[in-house]
């Protein structure tokens, strides 16, 4: 475990003072994400280590440079886990950029995103100051909630140095089964069953097959499974493993990769193209070379947004077009945390 606050609170004051620019970064996981990052690079990976843990209270804290690999492995001496399933991206990714990318894995739509996990954390502003922010307990107070709006800002409002958040049991039964069938019926077929009682975990669509997850009490995931029909996996954790770090070949190749978050429940599109779909249809990746105004368009229509995920040209903007009004929002928040523009310019957008 160490502890460099001090020392990261010294180079954003000398930064803030001498008008330069902060990279954060912890493992360099995602370094692929945002636009191209600028400024000079300040690392957390050495700031890491859980501080507190206790598995009674479902509640972990630990530094922003903590490997999440780490913190499975603490939970996992419980039979506990984070249950918003965020990629580790081969060890490197920490959980302070795990937050600040929003990054969460298959079972998003049933247990949360990490946003909805974390209780509190500690943040440096570009005043150079560390502040407080939430809690380490399940009771948190109201109020301006600071701690979850830091999931997807990228590091621009701040260094994050510590999270504290809610973790949970792992399932005592998981079974995977597949189904044959083309885009349209799998989009049909998630939002059908999504709205069954049933220990639904998790829904996927590639390749022209569906897999569904069930998680939970062995006898609700044996009934389930008999009422749905479809072939069982052998080894459920390896797939869910290998789709939640983008490791499936259709991850692997080497065009640009666009994201959807729209409703689950949208009509499927561009019909001919490579897509894959997961969050039972609310997100849906798209292989290939397309411009941002045209599939901005479709994504508005299917009630969401849309982002140049990896690849492509991370010059310009990558991330869906915000409305002149959210512009002026996102604007005011970055002025209020960081006023002389230290942390993270540009990665988000070209005018923040």
């Amino acid at each position: 475990m160490t502890d460099i606050s001090q020392e990261l609170i010294a180079r954003v004051r000398q930064a803030s003072h001498d008008g330069t620019s902060l990279q954060i970064m912890g493992g360099g996981s995602k370094q692929f994400m945002g636009r191209e990052p600028i400024g000079d690079p300040i690392s957390l990976s050495e700031h890491k280590g859980i501080i507190s843990y206790e598995p009674i209270e479902l509640v972990l804290t630990a530094r922003a440079g903590t490997p999440i690999s780490e913190i499975n492995s603490a939970l996992a001496e419980h039979n506990q886990c984070l249950a918003f399933e965020p990629p580790t991206f081969n060890g490197q990714a920490t959980l302070g950029g795990t937050l600040a990318c929003h990054l969460s894995g298959p079972a998003r739509p049933w247990s949360g995103s990490i946003r909805d996990h974390v209780l509190g954390i500690r943040l440096i502003n570009g005043h150079a100051e560390e502040l407080r922010f939430g809690g380490q307990v399940m009771k948190n107070v109201a109020g301006y909630d600071v701690s979850r709006m830091q999931a997807g800002a990228m590091g621009t409002l701040g260094i994050i140095t510590e999270v504290s958040l809610k973790v949970m049991p792992k399932p005592a039964a998981t079974v995977t089964i597949k189904q044959e069938m083309d885009a349209a019926k799998a989009i049909e077929t998630m939002n059908r069953l999504s709205g069954q009682s049933k220990p639904l975990t998790g829904a996927c669509w590639f390749d022209n097959h569906l897999y569904l997850r069930l998680a939970g009490a062995r006898s609700a995931v044996d009934s389930t499974v008999n009422q749905w029909q479809g072939a069982a996996l052998e080894d459920t954790d390896a797939f869910w493993s290998t789709l939640r770090e983008q490791q499936l070949d259709y991850f692997l190749d080497a065009s640009s990769l666009w994201r959807f978050s729209v409703k689950s429940s949208a009509a499927h599109v561009l019909p001919d193209e490579d897509w894959l779909f997961d969050w039972g249809g609310a997100q849906r990746w798209l292989r290939g070379d397309f411009t941002a105004d045209k599939l901005e368009a479709l994504a508005e229509t299917a009630g969401g947004q849309v982002s140049l995920y990896r690849g492509g040209d991370r010059s310009q903007e990558v991330f869906h077009t915000q409305s002149e009004a959210l512009q002026k929002l996102h604007q005011r928040l970055k002025h209020a945390f960081d006023p002389n523009g230290v942390f993270n310019p540009n990665r988000l957008y070209s005018w923040m």
